[in-house]
């Protein structure tokens, strides 16, 4: 097969990949639903689950091809979704669950690990669709496996809908106790986002955007492993030069993903989206964002010149990334989701890095409070207050930010929780106890900084 690959940079990936931990994160189909509308809701579940069968049914397989052909890890294959709120509404009933277990069962059906979709869009308001699947979540996320959820509460454009933040952080309490038996891990597949992105190949987030064609190929390429060993080798760079330094990692990573995700569009008679270059973590060692700051002269993830490190991290993976492919898009940048990252996960015991300090750092990186850990008896007002703050940060830079926190029923802070595989483990972090309840009870939008008027 032809690959456009010289010899030497084919010995560079099998290196990369023996040796550095590089795989394909994800290949993510995304498949419209808009179809699929009918105004019996158990025609519409119907219909959703034997597009998402037909659509995908091979997707696994050329999955598995692909890795076995080019020898590169692809660690997942996972399908996205017109958010489903948008073809629920013209459904009867006000029960949204029979739509959640089909789309689960498909998944399922298809052997992929995820699905997103579970969505729905409210960040200037809620039509009464978007509202019952909002509501429905916690039961959702309660009675699937494979399902994830995501609501985009705020935007540049728009503004920040607060009553859509007061909701999120009653339905994200109601979501953890109704998963408590399992350390509330429905929490981990919800994610609350401001300026999201049509081609998110990522979970929890990802949807099917309304802009995109009835069927796409997006990959997500993750590479901490190669940037790390890049950066040890070379330790006594100055700033610009270590910039240079991850440019050059980043576009090596960014070609394998285009080429898989071109080669997979093509056996799949599919059109190909976008590669989505972020350094996505794990908590195996060796494949770690933490670890790469710490790298830069850190002696801990959190302390004093982490958000500069971050800075350059994230800048230098983008623009690295652009160079090698022509349609890099969803997220593209550097995560730090405490506990899918060793380094973070450290970090966070030994009280390195805090909560206030995450925050920061997710004004520089993609995409923003990520798989983190809280006391179970947080008040559902604190948590929409969170997601108000990280919001504010999406919609003042103009950039996709997210809260997927976790509080945990029955732990407080000393605690652990345990989720295992990609999603990790993570000690409870403290939050401030003052309350903000008065501020997310006043309601309304917090309207569109001038920012938006850009025409």
């Amino acid at each position: 097969m032809r690959t456009g690959y010289s010899s030497q940079e084919v010995l560079e990936t099998i290196r990369m990949v023996q040796m550095e931990k590089l795989d394909i994160r994800t290949i993510t189909m995304g498949i419209s639903l808009r179809d699929c509308a009918h105004p019996e809701l158990k025609q519409a579940a119907r219909r959703m689950y034997d597009k998402v069968c037909r659509r995908a049914e091979k997707l696994v397989a050329v999955g598995s091809q692909l890795a076995a052909e080019y020898g590169v890890p692809i660690v997942n294959q996972r399908i996205s979704v017109t958010p489903v709120a948008l073809v629920a509404e013209a459904a009867d009933g006000d029960d949204y669950v029979p739509l959640a277990e089909a789309l689960d069962r498909a998944a399922r059906e298809v052997g992929v690990n995820f699905l997103g979709g579970y969505s729905a869009l409210v960040q200037k308001g809620m039509t009464p669709a978007d509202e019952k699947l909002i509501r429905s979540i916690p039961e959702a996320l309660a009675v699937t496996e494979r399902l994830c959820s995501s609501v985009n509460i705020g935007s540049t454009r728009a503004g920040i809908n607060m009553d859509a933040v007061a909701l999120m952080g009653q339905i994200i309490k109601s979501t953890a106790e109704r998963t408590a038996d399992r350390d509330a891990i429905g929490c981990a597949k919800l994610v609350v986002f401001c300026n999201a992105v049509d081609d998110n190949p990522f979970m929890a987030g990802a949807f099917h955007g309304i802009g995109e064609p009835d069927t796409v190929i997006n990959v997500g390429v993750s590479g901490p492993g190669v940037v790390l060993r890049a950066i040890e080798q070379q330790p006594n760079l100055d700033f610009g030069q270590l910039a240079s330094l991850i440019k050059r990692a980043a576009f090596k990573v960014t070609r394998m993903g285009e080429l898989v995700g071109r080669e997979a569009s093509a056996r799949l008679k599919v059109p190909f989206g976008i590669v989505d270059l972020s350094l996505a973590p794990t908590p195996e060692r060796g494949d770690s964002v933490a670890r790469i700051l710490e790298a830069m002269g850190l002696e801990r993830v959190g302390t004093h010149g982490s958000t500069a490190a971050l800075a350059l991290l994230n800048d230098a993976v983008k623009k690295g990334g652009a160079m090698a492919s022509s349609h890099v898009g969803g997220l593209s940048g550097a995560f730090i989701p405490v506990s899918e990252d060793e380094g973070m996960i450290e970090a966070a015991e030994l009280g390195a890095i805090t909560f206030d300090k995450l925050e920061a750092m997710t004004c520089v990186c993609s995409v923003g409070l990520d798989m983190i850990a809280v006391p179970g008896d947080t008040p559902a007002s604190t948590l929409s207050a969170i997601i108000a703050d990280e919001a504010a940060i999406g919609m003042i830079n103009r950039k996709t930010t997210a809260v997927r926190v976790i509080p945990v029923p029955g732990k407080g802070v000393g605690d652990r929780v345990v989720f295992g595989g990609l999603l990790g483990a993570a000690p409870i972090m403290p939050l401030h106890k003052w309350s903000s309840e008065v501020f997310v009870a006043r309601g309304g939008r917090i309207p569109a900084p001038i920012q938006a008027l850009n025409n």
